[in-house]
């Protein structure tokens, strides 16, 4: 509105369209929205009339679909929709989503606001910045049409029965046609920016990438982690099955072999053999371990503890399960934890403790060592706490010099139910 051409471009036809378009959606919607609410109510005490208030509650999705296209008239920038897909088919769940998520209440408030207020306010606009103008610019052609070049009225009002005068206001009309096109543009921006920040703000652009950006992320976690139990899984089942064939053949191989050199090499092939397949079997618990999957995060911490040089005392109360994504990545923590304990505190005892409780698994792993634990000393906290962040958990260091150490993680989840299945993707079915 600011360049100097605005009143002859193509704008204030857009935003007049913009604003007719907008009276006449409105009272529609006002119409609508009143008959099927006034019949819903009166039927409801017979069950027919609640899908009409159904209906009502979801009348702002056609009509926000219809304001994101009308925007194109005044608005260069996409108004995208801000629905949350449907968690699975059918009428049924895409009820549930529409009913569930905040977007949808918005657009009804918009389009109750748009049936009550603000189509009385396009017409208004549109009547007193573009009609009223255009009449006074047609006074001449009315005077030299309808009023046989005698007289006619201005607005049905005003008798104009002279041609300088019906010269007079056309010229009055062109002046306020002219100003009624910076009257139409500020009514339509407006009335534009309110039904953007109601149906599509701007910056629900970032809010939906960053929700995507976290979901992304999770959904990686879930794929690695799924990538790592089927590299455990083919190792154990493949890898790890030859080589013990491998071992027990040397050892036959041995006992039938006669005193001499060959003997001597069989048995240190099968010493060998044997060295590779015991360290075979760490890496394979390292990458998952089987007890993790089997028989849940309680189990798999036992283990690690019992794996531990330095003797460890456990509390923990744990429900049955959680979610896979959940379970590895805690493991994982106190496995690191209770390795750096063994390998930097000098401790003689450490203590895992936790449980769940206000929707968050807490796991607490202390020493009495020496303390002084540092972040940037390569002792693999920054992993730990990257791991963590990305299922949206917390972790914690407190470490004094002179001790004792204390790490604390925290994560947001709910257990799964004895009888839920857990789906590959790491979350309760």
């Amino acid at each position: 509105m600011r360049r100097p051409g605005f009143v002859l471009s193509s704008w204030p036809w857009r935003s007049a369209a913009y604003l007719l378009t907008g009276a006449v959606t409105g009272a529609l919607a006002l119409m609508g929205i009143v008959t099927a609410a006034a019949a819903g109510a009166v039927l409801a005490v017979v069950l027919v009339g609640l899908p009409l208030l159904l209906l009502t509650a979801l009348a702002g999705l056609p009509l926000a679909w219809a304001e994101r296209r009308r925007l194109r008239l005044v608005d260069l920038d996409p108004a995208p929709g801000r629905h949350t897909p449907p968690a699975g088919t059918g009428l049924r769940a895409w009820l549930s989503t529409r009913l569930r998520e905040q977007a949808t209440w918005r657009e009804l408030g918009h389009a109750l606001l748009c049936a009550v207020l603000l189509w009385p306010v396009d017409a208004l606009a549109v009547t007193v910045a573009l009609l009223c103008p255009l009449s006074l610019v047609a006074t001449p052609l009315l005077l030299a049409t309808v009023g046989d070049g005698r007289e006619t009225k201005v607005l049905k009002a005003w008798p104009v029965d002279s041609w300088p005068a019906a010269l007079g206001i056309a010229a009055l009309g062109l002046v306020l046609l002219a100003v009624g096109a910076y009257v139409l543009g500020v009514a339509a921006g407006a009335r534009a920016e309110l039904t953007r920040l109601l149906i599509a703000p701007r910056g629900g652009d970032l809010d939906a990438r960053v929700v995507e950006l976290t979901r992304s992320r999770v959904r990686l976690v879930d794929a690695f982690e799924a990538e790592r139990r089927r590299i455990e899984r083919d190792l154990h089942d493949g890898a790890q099955q030859r080589l013990v064939a491998l071992t027990m053949n040397l050892g036959l191989a041995r006992l039938d072999a006669p005193p001499g050199p060959l003997a001597d090499r069989l048995a240190q092939a099968h010493g060998e053999a044997g060295r590779a397949l015991a360290e075979l079997r760490e890496l394979i618990h390292g990458i998952h371990p089987k007890v993790l999957a089997d028989y849940g995060l309680e189990a798999a911490v036992a283990d690690a503890a019992d794996r531990s040089p330095v003797p460890v005392d456990l509390d923990l109360q744990l429900p049955a399960r959680f979610p896979e994504s959940v379970e590895a990545a805690a493991y994982f923590v106190v496995r690191e934890a209770l390795a750096n304990v063994a390998r930097h505190s000098g401790a003689s005892r450490a203590r895992v403790s936790g449980g769940h409780r206000d929707g968050r698994l807490v796991l607490r792993i202390g020493d009495d060592g020496r303390g002084g634990a540092d972040v940037s000393a390569g002792t693999g906290l920054t992993g730990l706490a990257d791991r963590v962040s990305v299922l949206d958990g917390r972790l914690s260091l407190s470490s004094p010099p002179g001790g004792p150490t204390l790490l604390t993680v925290e994560f947001p989840c709910e257990p799964c139910e004895p009888s839920e299945p857990r789906e590959p993707t790491g979350r309760c079915a």
